[in-house]
């Protein structure tokens, strides 16, 4: 394949369009390969150096990036260097380049910023600079480099890579290195990851900093609107649209369709809005960034490791600086609806969303058909954000809505009332269920619950709910909602199901509404715990979550939480594996890091229960470590929704609806509705990187009904990588591992259109 320069290919593209498009082409080539297996991944990198920094301005999450780089780059037998002080400290060298030890990165996931220093550096700039950082790099035996900031630094690491040759035959005809070193570093592996709170970097849908940032404007939002609603006070209030809190955010580099700023000032009297973006996990994708370096060619085109849905995924990294830059031509020659594709599906898709629930109001044309929301099972945070959305978007189309209160039991007593716009205003942020929940199955309700669908007209019902709402109890797999249609020609309506529930087990979506806020309120009861046991030195907490048999919660927050152990029923243990738990923390308590922290998912086995290993621990610890125990409890069902609940139950509430009104169209006939087809009573999941619509009957096969599970989990994949960052010597499978994806592809692959 022709390579050519690095400033020759940012602008070849518009100069010479036939040969960007061969030249993409014959990348597509390279990076068509299949994952390959490595047999020992413990050894992948004995013999090699990896090097890791932090760039520009950091970003919340940015530690557990480098903590995941510095220990699985040591468990594949690789040294791994710390580079202090982002690029001054690779031009400067000496003890800003350090070598990382297991015990060097203890403690540093709940901390924000990034703990190895970050500074913006006019030297690297310079030619001179870089010939400094090769030779530091050099002297080192470093030819892997990991960077972790945002545009600015990713193509400050893909200009170093280019020159990276040149400058090796500058240093030893100068005398800096001797041939023979230059012979051992003859090529620079480079990997990024982006970290900016502003997410403003192509290819990926999350960057680590974004989702803590977030977090941080949503606590500050809903902090304002609770003082408004206390009191007389209105933020830009309108009155004229019977709202009392209109909230306003601004960008910082906002701009009008002429380009001209907009200021805080400038609101208040013309108004603008925001969007939302998700979250990210910096462990997973700092194993992805050492698989991808060990890999490394000399061919290898450096990449960004990035998360797509939740998949981690490879992509080019001068494609993604490329792409970056053509949104910000776009924008500043006014093409906004091109800047707006070129960002990407999922982003098109926030903004789109957003526009129709924030400025656009219901026709006056109405449809003539009226569509129910309900809530079904346990609360989960971020069920009030999919019913509001539900509402204001069937509203939108035309719509009748009718808010069900207190689930199937409620739908059988006709517990109905038809709901406006107001009535769904300020509910994005609230947890639990406004609504009400049940956990009551329809099955003996069918007689009454037809009636009521007669009484109220209905003609297609969103059900946002667990696993109660889907699957029935009943262990041969019989639909209950499918075999009241058998009976009740009424119930012969579209449906269209929500998955809402912390315990993340419902088939069909590997994620569920409420699952992050729970798993975040983990995390942040973990790190609590976790400095109380570094404080008192020589402690081990067992913390139990919930969850029933589904371990994704014990398992993620572990990953999240930097954890020793998670015990879930999905992956069966033994006595044996205790004991080598405890043995294993044992060892741990001769290093530097006197504490442990265990999690237990609270249905993994009904004889090693939390008090029986709180006992064994306590037991088999004595001398060494005391041991404390934890149940979290319903504490993590409540609280306020997380960024992520609240865009995805937004996202999900509107998508439901546009297939709702497609569906009742598909089965009206001569003005009534009747539809018994498997395809119209549907659940609505997230599949890797797309929303997609599965017939209720179909998920039957995903199911083990006895343990309310999916037969197949896909985080279950992630379990290794728990292990290996918990210092556990076992294999690490890597067919799993992303391989190197076209950008354009990428942005056309992700979720379908809302």
């Amino acid at each position: 394949m022709e390579t050519f320069p690095k400033t020759d290919l940012l602008f070849l593209r518009e100069a010479k369009p036939e040969i960007w498009e061969a030249h993409l082409a014959a990348l597509a080539r390279r990076m068509a390969q299949t994952p390959v297996k490595h047999e020992h991944v413990d050894t992948m990198g004995v013999g090699k150096a990896i090097a890791v920094l932090t760039s520009g301005g950091d970003a919340q999450g940015m530690n557990a990036a480098v903590r995941a780089v510095v220990r699985v780059g040591i468990y594949t037998g690789a040294k791994v260097y710390f580079v202090h002080e982002g690029y001054q400290g690779l031009v400067d060298g000496g003890d800003n380049i350090r070598e990382a030890t297991w015990e060097s990165v203890s403690m540093m996931l709940q901390l924000g910023g990034t703990v190895i220093g970050s500074a913006r550096c006019q030297d690297f700039r310079t030619h001179e600079g870089r010939l400094k950082a090769a030779r530091n790099l050099v002297k080192k035996g470093i030819t892997n480099l990991c960077v972790i900031g945002g545009d600015g630094s990713l193509t400050g690491a893909d200009t170093f890579r280019a020159e990276w040759s040149g400058l090796l035959q500058e240093l030893v005809k100068s005398g800096g290195i001797t041939a023979d070193e230059a012979q051992k570093s003859s090529y620079l592996n480079i990997v990024g990851m982006v970290g900016s709170i502003d997410n403003d970097f192509c290819g990926t849908d999350m960057t680590i900093g974004t989702d803590s940032a977030l977090h941080r404007i949503m606590e500050i939002v809903d902090a304002i609107a609770t003082t408004a609603q206390r009191s007389d006070q209105t933020t830009l209030q309108t009155r004229t649209r019977g709202s009392r809190l209109n909230i306003i955010i601004v960008a910082e580099g906002a701009i009008d369709k002429h380009g001209k700023a907009i200021t805080s000032e400038d609101i208040k009297t013309v108004g603008t809005h925001p969007l939302s973006v998700w979250s990210t996990c910096g462990s997973r994708m700092g194993v992805e960034a050492v698989m991808a370096l060990l890999e490394g060619t000399p061919d290898t085109p450096a990449c960004v490791v990035s998360l797509s849905g939740n998949q981690a995924i490879r992509l080019p990294l001068m494609e993604c600086v490329q792409v970056t830059k053509d949104v910000t031509t776009a924008m500043n020659a006014g093409r906004f609806e091109e800047a707006l594709k070129l960002r990407g599906r999922s982003f098109q898709n926030n903004w789109n969303v957003y526009k129709i629930l924030a400025h656009i109001r219901p026709p006056s044309a109405k449809s003539g058909y009226s569509l129910a929301v309900m809530n079904v099972g346990a609360p989960a945070a971020g069920m009030n954000a999919a019913v509001r959305s539900a509402v204001r978007i069937g509203l939108i189309h035309g719509h009748r809505m009718l808010a069900v209160h207190d689930g199937f039991e409620g739908l059988a007593e006709g517990k109905v009332e038809e709901i406006g716009w107001g009535g769904v205003g300020g509910w994005t942020g609230k947890g639990g269920s406004i609504l009400g929940t049940k956990r009551t199955l329809p099955k003996k309700y069918f007689e009454e619950i037809s009636d009521t669908i007669t009484n109220f007209n209905i003609h297609g019902l969103i059900i946002i709910g667990g696993f109660e709402v889907i699957l029935g109890p009943d262990r041969a797999g019989s639909l209950e909602l499918i075999e009241g249609r058998a009976k009740f020609e009424e119930i012969c309506i579209p449906i269209c199901v929500i998955p809402a529930t912390v315990s993340n087990n419902v088939p069909g979506s590997d994620f569920s509404i409420g699952a992050d806020t729970a798993l975040n309120t983990i995390t942040a009861t973990c790190d609590r715990i976790k400095q109380s046991a570094a404080g008192t030195k020589r402690r081990v907490f067992i913390i139990e979550t919930m969850g029933g048999y589904c371990g994704y919660l014990a398992t993620m927050a572990g990953l999240a939480a930097g954890a020793d152990a998670a015990y879930i029923y999905e992956e069966p243990f033994t006595i044996h594996d205790l004991e080598m738990n405890v043995e294993h923390l044992t060892e741990k308590m001769k290093t530097t890091v006197k504490r442990g922290l265990v999690l237990r998912n609270e249905k993994c086995n009904e004889n090693y229960t939390t008090d029986f290993i709180y006992n064994l621990y306590s037991e088999e610890g004595k001398g060494i470590f005391d041991t404390r125990k934890n149940v979290l409890g319903h504490m993590q069902q409540g609280g306020s929704p997380t960024p992520f609940d609240r865009n995805f139950g937004t996202k999900m509430g509107a998508k439901a609806v546009a297939w709702m009104s497609g569906k009742i169209k598909e089965c009206s006939r001569h003005g009534r509705i009747f539809a018994n087809t498997a395809d119209s009573a549907c659940l609505l999941g997230m599949r890797r990187r797309a929303l997609v619509f599965q017939p209720l009957s179909e998920l039957k096969e995903q199911t083990d009904f006895e343990h309310r599970l999916p037969k197949s989990q896909w985080w279950l994949k992630l379990r290794p990588i728990l292990k290996v960052l918990a210092k556990y010597k076992i294999e690490l499978d890597t067919t799993e591992t992303a391989h190197l994806e076209h950008i354009t592809r990428k942005r056309v692959s992700g979720e379908g259109s809302l």
